[in-house]
C-alpha cells in the first residue's frame, strides 16, 4: 500500500489553563492538522469523528468548521475508533468517495468529572456482567492480568515495569501530564482498585484532542508536507463484553497484526517504534505478544528487561502513552500522532534515532475491537 498517506497532524493543548468544551478542542486539533498539511477546511471532503460527549459528532464538527463533506463516518468502538477511521478513509479515498479525509477525536472528560463528579462513558457494562457490579472496565482488564499471571507466571513487578517504562518516556515529553519517573514500590503503594491493579496500573483521566489528515500520496507530494506513508491497515472484533472473550490472554491483535504485516510485506523485526493502547499495564504485555514482538507469555519478561524503555530494542509508547502522557477517554488517535512525530523526526528529547517504520495499534471496549496500522517515512 503506497497510494495513501497521513499528510498532517494536530494536537489541542488541553493542558493549558481555562475551560474549553469538547467541540472547541476538537476544532483546535483539526485546524492544526489542516495547517500542518497546508490545507484549509474547504479542502476537506471527508470527515471522520468519535467522541462520547457529542450526540452527532461528525455533523457537529463539520458545521463548526464550515465543512460540507461528501463522506461521513462516526464509527465508535472505543479506543480503536480513530485507527478504524483511517482504515475506512483509505477505502473511501481509493473508491473516489473523498480525497481529503479529516480524522478527529476530542474529549473534555476531566473537566466534566470535576464539574459533575462523573465522566462521559465510552462504553457501558454488558447487562449480564453488571450483575457482578464490576469496576468497569478496570475489572475486565484485571481478569486478563490475573489469567496471564496464572498461565505464564507473570509477576507483579513485571506489570509495574510497564508503567515505569511509560513514565520514563513521559519524563522526556514536555506535554506529558505525568513527568515523574515511577518505581515499582510507588505503584504497589498506590490504592488497589481491582486485583492485581493499583491506581498507577491504570491510565490517566484527562481532557484531550487530536487529528490527522488522510489523503492520496500524490496529493501529499504536491502539498510538500512531511507525509507519513500508510503501508497497511487491518481491523477485527471478536466480542464486546469480557465474558464473551474466548481466551483472556489471546487477543484480536494477533489477527490484525498478522494481516497488517503481511500486507506491508515486513515483519515485527522491521519495526523501529511501537505505539500501542496502554490503558492498563497488562495491555502493553498482551499487545506486544500478539503483534509478534515477543513470544506469547514472555511479554512481562520482555518489558522488565528494558526493551521498551528509552534506548531499548523496541521503543514503545514513546509519548508516555495513556499511563503518563494523556488519556482523554479514547487514546487511539494518540498512537498515530506519536508514530507520526517519531517518523517525521519531530519528537524532541524522546526522538528515536533513525525511526523509519512504526506500528500504531488501538483497542476498544474490553480488548474487543482492534485496529493495526503499519506506517513509514
Amino acid at each position: 500500500m503506497t497510494d495513501v498517506a497521513l499528510a498532517g497532524m494536530g494536537i489541542a493543548e488541553t493542558w493549558a489553563p481555562g475551560h474549553r468544551d469538547t467541540m472547541d478542542v476538537m476544532a483546535d486539533a483539526a485546524l492544526k492538522a489542516l495547517a500542518d498539511a497546508g490545507l484549509r477546511p474547504g479542502d476537506v471532503d471527508g470527515v471522520f469523528t468519535a467522541t462520547a460527549q457529542v450526540m452527532l459528532p461528525t455533523l457537529a464538527l463539520s458545521e463548526y468548521l464550515g465543512i460540507q463533506p461528501r463522506y461521513l463516518d462516526s464509527t465508535v468502538h472505543g479506543g480503536a475508533s480513530n485507527l478504524s477511521h483511517i482504515h475506512h478513509a483509505i477505502a473511501a479515498i481509493r473508491d473516489g468517495k473523498c480525497e481529503v479525509a479529516l480524522v478527529v477525536y476530542g474529549s473534555t472528560q476531566r473537566t466534566a468529572l470535576k464539574a459533575s463528579g462523573s465522566r462521559p462513558a465510552v462504553a457501558s457494562v454488558p447487562p449480564v456482567e453488571s450483575l457482578a457490579s464490576p469496576m468497569f472496565p478496570i475489572s475486565s482488564y484485571a481478569l486478563m492480568a490475573q489469567r496471564h499471571m496464572a498461565e505464564f507466571g507473570t509477576t507483579r513487578e513485571q506489570l509495574s515495569s510497564v508503567a515505569v517504562a511509560a513514565s520514563r518516556w513521559g519524563s522526556l515529553n514536555p506535554a506529558a501530564q505525568r513527568r515523574d519517573i515511577l518505581t515499582h514500590e510507588e505503584i504497589v503503594a498506590s490504592p488497589k482498585l481491582s486485583s492485581p491493579f493499583h491506581k498507577l496500573d491504570c491510565c490517566l483521566i484527562t481532557d484531550g484532542a487530536g487529528a490527522v489528515v488522510v489523503t492520496t500520496a500524490e496529493r501529499a507530494r504536491k502539498l510538500n508536507t512531511k507525509a507519513v506513508q500508510i503501508n497497511a491497515s487491518a481491523e477485527f472484533s471478536g466480542h464486546e463484553g469480557v465474558m464473551a472473550m474466548k481466551d483472556l490472554v489471546r487477543t484480536g491483535a494477533s489477527v490484525t497484526g498478522r494481516a497488517a504485516f503481511e500486507m506491508a510485506g515486513i515483519g515485527p523485526g522491521d519495526i523501529d517504534v511501537a505505539q500501542v493502547y496502554d490503558a492498563f499495564t497488562i495491555n502493553t504485555i498482551l499487545l506486544l505478544e500478539d503483534l509478534g514482538f515477543c513470544p506469547k507469555g514472555e511479554g512481562g519478561k520482555f518489558i522488565a528487561e528494558g526493551n521498551i524503555d528509552p534506548g531499548g530494542s523496541l521503543p514503545t509508547n514513546t509519548s508516555g502513552g495513556g499511563l503518563s502522557f494523556s488519556h482523554p477517554g479514547m487514546f487511539g488517535i494518540y498512537t498515530v500522532l506519536e508514530a507520526m512525530a517519531q517518523l517525521r523526526g519531530e519528537a524532541g528529547g524522546r526522538q528515536v534515532a533513525n525511526a523509519r517504520r512504526a506500528v500504531a495499534h488501538g483497542i476498544g471496549g474490553t480488548m474487543s475491537a482492534h485496529c493495526t496500522l503499519v506506517l513509514s517515512n
